[in-house]
Parts: C-alpha cells; structure tokens; sequence
C-alpha cells in the first residue's frame, strides 16, 4: 500500500468528494426533478453501506499495515470518524423510506381528515430526515477534507521558500540585546536577517 502523506491526503479528498456526490443526490421535496421515491431513496442507502464499507476498507487497510508513517493515526481517526455521519444520513434516508412507504400505503384514504393529518405528519418528518441527512453527509464531507488538509505536506514553494530562508523565527520570548522591535513575529513566520 503506497501510505505517504500526498498519497493519504488524495483518499481522504476522494472520499470527501463522494460525501458531496451523496448529498448532492439527496431528494429535495417539492422539486419535480428531485422528488422523494423510493426505488431512489433505497438505492442510495445502498450506495451508502458501500461508501461505509469503503471507510472501513480505508481504515482496516491501515490499522492492518505494520509499518505505519507518522500521519497514519490521524488517517485513521479520520475514515473511523467519517462512519459516524455516513450511518447517520443512511438511518436518515430509512426513515424517508418508512415514511414514502407510509405514503404509498395511504394514498386511497387521503381525503379523510384523519389520514390527511398523519399524511402531513409523515412529510414534515420526511423534510427533517432529509435535512439530517444533508447535514451529516455536509460534516462528513468538511471533516474529511479538513482532515486532508492536515496530513498532505505544505506546497513545495513553500518549502522552497523555507529553505531558502537564513533565519527562522525563534520562539516567542524577549529580543537579543540591542534589539527594539514593536511586536515579536509569530514564530512560523519566517524572520530575514538584517
């Protein structure tokens, strides 16, 4: 398994990336072209289980490896954590399943008073279940790509520019004597020699 921080970085946005393509799949009640149905809704919670079993692929892949770099905790943390919000918009998408079922079921009796409310009743929890779903699939999406950001290294201009650099920022504390300055750099700044 190729586990170099780029190479991590790039799973953890293509899997990001599929958080997005999920939710951008989401039903949107009252649009035409994006209705609940459920052969549709089914089938992305279908597409979910893999996209939960891709996770755990990413993490039983290495947690299994033993030889593991530095960043490969935090790679870990990251698809393990990502399983959470995934299960949460596929829970979510079963429950507008049981609800579009519940429609389906009652469609006859729309007109009696009784039915209409539990009918309403059954799309006000469809739009908060989407609306789950939405959120969770946005947080995992965010989550990975944050995490994506933290284990891929800085560009190569900047480390080109690091190393080009004569002196570093120490850490921040008093100036050598002789020295006025009005405000100490922050110490990932980098500091040019006079």
């Amino acid at each position: 398994m190729d586990n170099t921080p780029i190479s991590d970085a790039l799973a953890l946005r293509a899997t990001a990336s599929a958080f997005d393509a999920q939710r951008g799949k989401l039903p949107v009640p009252g649009d035409p072209h994006r209705s609940p149905d459920a052969v549709a809704v089914v089938r992305q919670i279908s597409e979910l289980g893999k996209l939960i079993t891709d996770l755990g692929d990413e993490v039983l892949f290495r947690a299994a490896d033993q030889d593991q770099a530095p960043h490969t905790a935090r790679v870990i943390t990251s698809f393990a954590a990502a399983v959470e919000p995934a299960g949460e918009a596929a829970s979510a998408l079963g429950a507008v399943a049981h609800q579009l079922a519940f429609l389906d079921q009652t469609a006859s009796l729309r007109d009696q008073p009784d039915a209409r409310d539990a009918r309403k009743a059954a799309v006000q929890v469809m739009a908060d279940a989407l609306a789950t779903a939405d959120a969770a699939l946005h947080d995992g999406a965010n989550s990975l790509h944050s995490a994506s950001a933290t284990v891929s290294p800085p560009s190569f201009r900047l480390q080109a520019a690091r190393s080009r650099s004569t002196t570093t920022a120490s850490a921040p504390g008093s100036p050598p004597p002789g020295v006025t300055t009005a405000v100490a750099a922050p110490s990932d700044r980098l500091v040019r020699g006079r």
